[in-house]
């Protein structure tokens, strides 16, 4: 078996018709998310396709930074490869790895960090450590899945009591969601957004980064901001971002009667029937861990998405 990557000058285009035929994709491995980290880093997006046995079977997007000809070389893959239906299992991964050794070797002057889409398992460090990577300290990244393709009753009967009982006082009290799909209350909730994160210093992308990725998302349409409103006044607020068949919960305020009267329990709730209308399957709840945000942790497995633990940060 002979695995090759093919490093091409996909046009967007191109890139998201493979992109969309991918099982599961990320936010991270999208076309718009890698050239917006480009354009405020100064990285270089080099976009890959992977063969195996001279068969498309999937891609790996990459961000590099470099000086004096690459003799300083910084080589990114987050959340990568992603595979077609049919690939990606231990050997496709193990023959993958092999490949970004051989084309990045480990050296004098060259930075990598690399955090595989494969879980946390005893066949990956096998293979991670078979290869020769070096495992960094720390727990594997952490995010939540949830399966859209579910109806309205199974995505119900999979919450837990506790937030069945918030979504119930949320819809009591009046509360309803309005969603904007062309990022007309963007400039509101960046602000929001950004004072919240500056005062209560929770974890998340920078207001740069979250202002940026809005704007290019929103600019093709694939954003979903949704406000919690309560007597007319928006009491708490939400900003997902759709990529292929997939979307990313990127970021989200509330105010204290938001979080009294349960508001992200109904803006989660609605967002799974108006990303469904979107045509999206696969909704990525975010980031989770057991330190910081063990409440966010806590909140977004109530809705019953599924944990999902990456193998961990790779040198």
């Amino acid at each position: 078996m002979i695995c090759t990557i093919e490093w091409k000058d996909f046009s967007q285009k191109d890139w998201r018709d493979r992109y969309k035929k991918l099982c599961q994709p990320n936010l991270l491995q999208s076309y718009p998310y890698g050239s917006t980290l480009c354009r405020l880093k100064g990285h270089k997006m080099r976009l890959g396709l992977i063969k195996i046995d001279e068969k498309e079977a999937g891609l790996a997007l990459i961000l590099e930074s470099g000086i004096l000809g690459n003799a300083l070389h910084a080589f990114v893959l987050d959340r990568g490869p992603l595979w077609f239906g049919g690939f990606g299992i231990a050997s496709h991964s193990r023959l993958f790895f092999e490949q970004i050794n051989r084309q990045f070797p480990r050296r004098l002057g060259r930075r990598r960090r690399i955090i595989p889409e494969l879980n946390d398992n005893e066949e990956t460090q096998n293979i991670m450590k078979s290869l020769g990577y070096r495992r960094m300290y720390g727990p594997g990244y952490e995010t939540i899945w949830l399966d859209l393709g579910q109806s309205p009753e199974e995505l119900m009967a999979d919450m837990n009591q506790n937030w069945r009982r918030n979504l119930k006082k949320a819809k009591e009290l009046g509360l309803k969601v309005v969603w904007d799909s062309e990022g007309q209350y963007s400039p509101w909730f960046l602000k929001v957004h950004g004072l919240d994160k500056a005062k209560r210093g929770y974890d998340g992308p920078e207001p740069d980064i979250v202002k940026a990725l809005t704007e290019k998302f929103a600019a093709e349409g694939d954003i979903l901001l949704g406000r919690a409103m309560l007597n007319d006044k928006a009491v708490a607020a939400m900003l997902i971002l759709c990529h292929g068949h997939a979307a990313t919960y990127q970021a989200g305020w509330s105010g204290k009667e938001g979080r009294t009267a349960g508001a992200h329990h109904l803006l989660f709730f609605e967002a799974f029937s108006a990303l469904k209308e979107k045509g999206i399957r696969d909704f990525d709840l975010g980031g989770v861990n057991d330190k910081k945000a063990a409440g966010v942790k806590k909140f977004k497995l109530g809705s019953g998405g599924k944990l999902v633990k990456l193998a961990g940060h790779y040198t």
